[in-house]
């Protein structure tokens, strides 16, 4: 039987449409699809760009698994829903394959190999992260961390502030979370209602930006698409997907308040992150100066500067950035574990917190792609999007800010006027080793466009080479 693995040649045998109720066969041979897609997971570093980059040179360009049409048509319903969308991209990729269980494994294997590294790095972290050779590294790190930040405002501005209105509401974003505290999801939700109101009674402030519109030049992939696996939308399907989705995707949240009780910190963690998975419109950036709000200022899981260091240590592990909740748990669950022992509750509450984040997005992919064509048609639901995308940069924005002010500056205080609250550094409390190493990593990445792993590399060089200065630390 030829290969799918081949890119020039011979097509694989196909099933036809598989929208009715008959068994599905694998467009790709399952082993094949499997040791793609972990071969994927080992190279998703640089953030959700660089990780459907790959996909996108490893299914389309090279394997011709997918035409780029097809494969850009999934990715514009990926950017419509909460949660990473690189990851569901690869389940929804893997689901067009092979059917569900293609879908499975693709998100699967898309996370596992970050779940695995950042679950020893925050391990590490918890038991020598006051040692002088890791304290250094992670100096050097944190101020890398802002330039990161910085660029991808830069990124997502360019992309999405196409006019005077969404600057406006970008700005006004970044206002209400930065000076009136307003909550990350009243933000997000109210960007959205902005911009479904401009499109309806003010189109003209909305700019209509061209899709993923991209041309296929190549040679036509080897599964035609009209044989990629499908499903009919129906009612008793949506029922059964989302039934079973909810049951598995809460079933461990269930199990840890039955088992310890709500006062737990592993039930906190629980249902704090199912509810955060819900509202990660954006990308991880955008989530994360409500996680780091929440988990510093309510939970008391973390330090200030903590949030950071888990940051970095997701920046230099592949998988999906909103990898960094699972380094929240971990290090939250060991410093309150109850009556467990504090690895064992650091262990669970990480993993814990991994499942309720990631496996809704296999229950959106399998619950949604069948009504996919209606979704991309919706005018209205696109200014929505516009104006959550908008909002999405002032979101950003006050991250960085977060981030600048417990970075380089040793203390904060908060200075209000009436409804209005602003955190202001302690100016004789600057700290000049993560001044300089940010502004290095500034240069590099913003200047001279290095890679996010490249620039961390290096600022982890000059934070252990400061080590050995005496006077800096």
């Amino acid at each position: 039987m030829p290969s799918a693995d081949r890119t020039d040649g011979p097509s694989v045998p196909v099933a036809g449409p598989t929208g009715g109720g008959a068994p599905v066969r694998d467009l790709v041979p399952f082993g094949t699809a499997v040791r793609a897609w972990f071969a994927i997971s080992l190279q998703t570093f640089g953030g959700p760009a660089g990780q459907i980059a790959v996909m996108q040179r490893t299914l389309v360009d090279e394997r011709r698994w997918i035409g780029q049409r097809r494969f850009l048509h999934a990715l514009n319903y990926c950017m419509l829903l909460p949660g990473p969308e690189a990851q569901q991209l690869a389940v929804y990729t893997g689901w067009l394959l092979n059917g569900f269980r293609g879908g499975l494994v693709a998100g699967t294997l898309f996370v596992l190999p970050g779940v695995v590294a950042l679950l020893a790095l925050s391990a590490v972290y918890v038991a020598f992260g006051e040692t002088t050779a890791v304290t250094a590294l992670f100096a050097g790190l944190a101020p890398a961390v802002i330039a990161i930040v910085v660029q991808a405002v830069h990124r997502v501005g360019s992309r999405a502030l196409t006019s005077p209105a969404l600057v406006v509401l970008a700005v006004t974003a970044f206002v209400a979370l930065t000076l009136l505290g307003l909550p990350f999801p009243l933000v997000v939700l109210g960007a959205g209602a902005v911009g479904w109101a401009l499109h309806r009674w003010a189109p003209r402030l909305l700019v209509e930006r061209a899709g993923h519109g991209g041309t296929d030049d190549g040679p036509p992939p080897v599964i035609p698409d009209d044989a990629l696996h499908g499903a009919r939308p129906s009612g008793r399907r949506a029922a059964l997907v989302l039934g079973v989705g909810v049951v598995v995707w809460l079933a461990p949240v269930a199990a840890v308040l039955l088992l310890l009780g709500r006062s737990s910190v592993l039930a906190d963690q629980g249902l704090f992150f199912s509810g955060t998975a819900l509202v990660t419109f954006g990308g991880a950036y955008a989530v994360l100066a409500f996680v780091a709000q929440r988990a510093v200022e309510v939970y008391g899981w973390l330090a200030p500067g903590e949030m950071v260091r888990g940051l970095a240590l997701a920046e230099t592990t592949p998988g999906p950035l909103i990898m960094v909740v699972q380094f929240v748990a971990f290090v939250g669950a060991y410093r309150d574990p109850g009556g467990l022992d504090p690895w064992v509750a650091a262990v669970l509450g990480a993993l814990l917190t991994t499942w309720v984040t990631f496996v809704p997005s296999f229950l959106f992919i399998f619950l949604g792609a069948p009504y996919v064509e209606r979704l991309r048609g919706n005018r209205s639901l696109g200014a929505a999007l516009t104006g959550i995308t908008a909002a999405v940069v002032g979101v950003i924005a006050n991250l960085a800010l977060y981030f600048a002010l417990h970075t380089l500056f040793a203390s904060t205080a908060v200075q209000r006027w009436g409804p209005f609250r602003l955190e202001v550094p302690d100016l004789g409390s600057v700290q000049p080793v993560p001044v300089v190493i940010a502004l290095v990593a500034g240069v590099l990445v913003l200047r001279l466009r290095w890679s996010v792993l490249r620039t961390l590399g290096v600022c982890a060089a000059l934070g252990l080479l400061s080590a050995l200065v005496p006077g800096l630390h």
